[in-house]
């Protein structure tokens, strides 16, 4: 493991950073962007060492730390994992042991627990069902943070491994996607048929929307984390005005990649719906 950060970081106020293993937390970064436009961003997908969802617990929280210092030496004070797999198994360890001897000061923040705030306020029956990656599905994060705020709410995780690779290699409206998204959803109705609230718990799966809308029970509400994390990002800077006033506004965005940037550049478009450039950058 490496050492930890023993430079000193850049003190002026900075972009906010989002991190993901790959392409998904750029729907994050969208929703976010959609609700508070006026500020600067950085992205950063792992791509070379994606995906996140098999791997163990360490290996997640190491390359998740890796990622975070290199967001806080370009300059970031806040940085939020858009990545469901770090939320649930590094954010906790790299907020409690990495960042008071990094910078106390400094932010790393989730997105399981806005998605998880409201979910009761969406489901009717008290059954909620979670679509995600193996690893978020095995964490019981969701389960964990949904049972501390809504006791009385049931709730199922089902894990779908084939709908990152079709999301990744544009696949995500082609007839192949239709096999595997009717399959998930039957699956997860079977566990449970009085689910009437299913989470999308993994950033790539709002790019299978139109999928999901097609298979999906009727009268099942199809929850997107976008924007309430976006909302919940801009509530706690206003209940934060420190940490506001580091975030710098510009209105930019820069986009890096451990992978081949043309090939980000390339696929960034079905999750933006625009032309980027971005730039390759080291981890490790």
């Amino acid at each position: 493991m490496n050492m930890l950060h023993d430079v000193p970081l850049p003190s002026t106020p900075g972009p906010i950073g989002v991190f993901d293993s790959g392409y998904g937390g750029l729907t994050i970064l969208d929703a976010i962007r959609h609700q508070m436009p006026q500020y600067d961003y950085i992205y950063l997908g792992d791509n070379a060492r994606a995906p996140y969802g098999t791997r163990s617990f360490e290996v997640i929280y190491e390359y998740t730390r890796q990622a975070v210092v290199k967001l806080f030496e370009l300059g970031c004070h806040l940085i939020v994992l858009g990545c469901n797999t770090a939320s649930a198994k590094a954010l906790r360890s790299i907020q409690q042991n990495d960042l008071p001897h990094i910078d106390p000061a400094r932010r790393v923040l989730g997105i399981i627990i806005p998605t998880a705030e409201v979910v009761g306020e969406i489901t009717k029956s008290r059954h909620v069902g979670i679509l995600a990656t193996e690893g978020t599905v095995k964490s019981m994060s969701y389960n964990l943070e949904i049972a501390k705020r809504h006791p009385d709410i049931v709730v199922t995780g089902m894990a779908c491994p084939m709908w990152v690779p079709l999301v990744e290699n544009n696949e995500a409206h082609g007839t192949g996607a239709d096999y595997f998204v009717k399959k998930s959803l039957e699956q997860l109705m079977a566990a449970d048929p009085d689910i009437d609230a299913i989470i999308l718990g993994c950033t790539h799966y709002p790019i299978l929307m139109s999928k999901i809308m097609q298979y999906k029970r009727e009268g099942v509400t199809i929850i997107k984390q976008g924007e309430y994390v976006a909302k919940s990002l801009e509530d706690y800077l206003e209940r934060h005005p420190d940490m506001k006033a580091k975030c710098r506004r510009g209105g930019s965005v820069r986009y890096l990649t451990t992978e081949n940037a043309s090939k980000f550049s390339e696929n960034a478009f079905s999750f933006l719906q625009e032309e980027i450039k971005a730039e390759h950058v080291e981890l490790g």
